[in-house]
């Protein structure tokens, strides 16, 4: 398709991690080619391998070499899942822009240059796509979704309709300053607002479909492990240059009820003239103030390490199997 509107100079790289999706590899490719069809600028399609089981490498090296080197795959070792498949795909990208999302065929790339010419022409940092009419089930995926969208617009205070779709146009010089692990690929505009500000963050009204191959890698059993990060990501937006804020108030509040239970039992036993010796009360009070010393350093200490430690790009959450092939300058397609 033709671009609806001028869209300034750039590189675009697309990134579609994929698990177990044999069926949908080509179908996928040829959209992507489709909606791009007659696109002014080169433009590259990343299709990350996550340690799928079947026969969907196969397929990614076979439709890739029909297509042309600007489509590169990426696999990985093992199923690192979703968050790290789509950091290795950010991490191959060359171009200044990134669009990401799924491999499922419900998100459309046809939305790609109407969202590409958002990001760049109204000067944003990001455009997120908006499954305003999904074609998911009703009770297993929106109304947890609707729930979850607004438990971390609340926490985060960055305010969007969607939060769980893929489908999201980046600047690559913003993007690259977050590294993702756990559930994070959800949090990315979240965590976007730590390296720059909210306004530059929009949201546009995408398509999606049904899907028709298949069936989602992904569940509701992943809810767990969101909610953990959820509260990881609060932690960091909120204190991530003041740590000792966030366990200094819990182990203060640890300690007070510590130092309380205490003095009450010196009360008690110096005024009184009890014996307070046997009493639970005693050990609560002692283990309380062990809690919160424990509480305030080994928090500290290990939350922040390991945010310099993915921060530092020393450790990666995935390992690939093919690095030699996502280095060749030539693999750009161009209208």
């Amino acid at each position: 398709m033709s671009e609806p509107i001028s869209i300034p100079a750039h590189t675009l790289s697309i990134v579609i991690p994929m698990y177990n999706e044999a069926d949908n590899v080509e179908p996928m490719i040829t959209r992507v080619h489709e909606g791009l069809a007659g696109y002014a600028h080169p433009w590259e399609l990343i299709l990350v391998d996550d340690g799928s089981s079947d026969a969907t490498p196969n397929e990614l090296r076979r439709v890739g070499a029909k297509f042309g080197p600007h489509v590169r795959t990426v696999e990985l070792m093992r199923n690192f899942r979703q968050t790290a498949a789509m950091q290795a795909g950010i991490d191959a990208a060359r171009g200044s822009v990134i669009v990401t999302l799924d491999g499922d065929l419900q998100n459309d790339p046809a939305d790609i240059p109407r969202m590409v010419g958002r990001l760049l022409n109204e000067d944003l940092d990001m455009v997120a796509g908006w499954r305003k009419n999904r074609k998911d089930g009703l009770f297993l995926r929106k109304i947890p979704s609707r729930i979850a969208n607004r438990l971390i617009a609340r926490i985060t205070g960055v305010t969007l309709n969607d939060y769980g779709c893929s489908l999201k146009a980046f600047r690559a010089e913003v993007l690259k300053h977050v590294r993702l692990y756990g559930e994070m690929h959800r949090f990315i505009p979240a965590w976007l607002a730590t390296v720059t500000t909210p306004r530059r963050i929009a949201e546009e009204v995408v398509n999606h479909h049904a899907r028709i191959h298949g069936e989602s890698k992904y569940g509701i059993s992943r809810t767990f492990r969101v909610i953990l990060d959820l509260i990881s990501v609060y932690f960091f937006m909120r204190f991530r240059a003041r740590p000792g804020h966030f366990f200094g108030g819990a182990g203060l509040i640890l300690g007070g009820i510590g130092s309380l239970i205490l003095a009450y039992m010196a009360f008690l036993k110096f005024v009184g003239h009890e014996n307070i010796g046997t009493r639970p009360l005693l050990m609560v009070g002692f283990f309380s103030i062990i809690m919160a010393v424990q509480f305030i350093l080994s928090g500290i200490l290990g939350e922040t390490l390991a945010r310099i430690y993915f921060e530092s790009g020393a450790g990666k959450l995935y390992q690939v199997r093919n690095p030699d092939n996502l280095t060749a300058d030539e693999a750009w397609h161009k209208g």
